[in-house]
């Protein structure tokens, strides 16, 4: 890896081996991993000059870590050999296999790794993005409000606390609950958890969509005493009056809901120019990149692979999906590159460590079928464990900046 790359300022004419759009978990993994495998001449676009760890925000939310250790210079995870363009992508025509950038220059390529993240969409609910940050409306999914979210859950002690969770698909499609699981256990401590009416607000018919950790959930959420609206979404919000409109979609009915802490989780999509450009899923309304379920590859342009929480895959968008998503794709563009068809198959796998009380966690791990699939064979994940959670807190994070961003895992 090199010290700390600086962003480029060769011309961008001629045609690129291979171009990695985003600078994230995704991108960085199938860069490294193709320098690995000795793939030259990669560029990769990525206009943030700042690398983050996201996972840990629900911990810093929880008063359980510092913000500084979730981030780095993104140029100290750029892999030595790696082109960096700090410029954002504004298009790309796979048909004439150009990028075009910010500042109105194009990149044509040989191939393409897409991997430029999701977009949060905090205008996506009405009066949300004009609360968030402000008073008592925080969100772990931003940098700028995860430490505020400790502070609110710090000086509560009596009152409503609303945790939401839109309908569209997320990121750390866990992490609307855990932040609730963590500030209950807080205020229970504390001794003021009986004062304080929690209301946890989910879209889906069940609390998890594996059913054998759904019931551990539904466990976790009575004892904490939190009522759990199913079926469920916030449809507005008012800070002024800290109010919230939710939706009921399984009655068809509408409730104004007063809180006194809100932690809100904005709806999620594509990036407008993923969105509305040729490389977008028709089936997905968010407008995610289309891509095989197994080969991650474009059903349309067979150089072109994406993964990561900008690919349309029926599977949760998080950093472990991620993690084997990324040896796949880099190993059957490797294929392509050499004029063979992909032979590396993603079976679905992903993981949501689900953190259910200062020092406990779940670890839930399963594939497209949803079917189990522990990393641990031996370990009970269907149980609340410290060591799990010590897993989370100091194994992870390391195995994340020293293994994963490097190609190991």
């Amino acid at each position: 890896m090199a010290a700390t790359p600086s962003p480029t300022d060769e011309p961008l004419v001629g045609r690129h081996r291979v171009a990695v759009i985003g600078g994230g978990s995704a991108g960085i993994s199938v860069a490294a991993r193709l320098r690995r495998a000795g793939v030259r001449d990669i560029t990769l676009i990525e206009p943030s000059d700042t690398h983050w760890y996201q996972p840990l925000w629900t911990l810093v939310g929880g008063g359980q870590a510092p913000l500084r250790i979730s981030r780095r210079p993104e140029g100290s995870v750029i892999p030595d050999g790696v082109r960096w363009i700090r410029r954002r992508a504004l298009a790309v025509d796979p048909d004439t296999r150009v990028v075009t950038l910010s500042d109105g220059a194009e990149l044509t390529y040989e191939h393409l790794v897409m991997a430029p993240g999701l977009h949060l969409d905090w205008g996506g609910v009405p009066g949300l993005a004009e609360a968030v940050g402000h008073d008592v409306v925080s969100s772990n999914y931003a940098p700028e409000y995860a430490p505020r979210t400790w502070e609110l859950i710090r000086q509560m002690r009596s009152g409503t606390a609303v945790f939401t969770h839109p309908a569209s698909p997320l990121k750390c499609g866990g992490a609307p609950q855990k932040i609730a699981y963590l500030a209950a256990d807080h205020w229970r401590r504390r001794k003021v958890l009986d004062n304080i009416r929690i209301v946890l607000v989910l879209p889906d018919p069940t609390m998890f969509k594996v059913p054998a950790w759904s019931q551990v959930l539904e466990k976790v959420a009575d004892r904490y005493g939190i009522e759990v609206r199913l079926r469920s979404e916030m449809t507005a919000v008012d800070g002024n009056r800290r109010e919230i409109s939710v939706a009921d979609h399984a009655s068809g009915t509408k409730e104004t809901l007063g809180y006194d802490f809100l932690h809100a989780v904005p709806p999620q999509r594509a990036p407008d120019w993923v969105k509305t450009g040729p490389l977008a899923d028709p089936a997905s309304p968010q407008g995610f990149v289309a891509a095989d379920r197994h080969t991650l590859q474009h059903p349309t342009y067979d150089n072109v692979f994406a993964l990561g929480d900008v690919a349309n895959l029926p599977t949760s968008k998080t950093g472990a999906a991620v993690r084997k998503q990324a040896p796949v794709v880099a190993a059957n563009l490797l294929d392509v590159m050499n004029g063979r068809s992909p032979s590396r198959r993603y079976d679905g796998y992903t993981s949501c460590p689900l953190v259910t009380a200062r020092d406990r966690m779940l670890l839930a791990e399963f594939d497209y079928d949803l079917r189990p699939s522990p990393t641990f064979p031996l370990i009970d994940t269907f149980k609340e464990r410290r060591d799990m959670w010590v897993f989370k807190r100091y194994i992870l994070p390391p195995a994340y900046w020293h293994g994963m961003l490097t190609g190991r895992l």
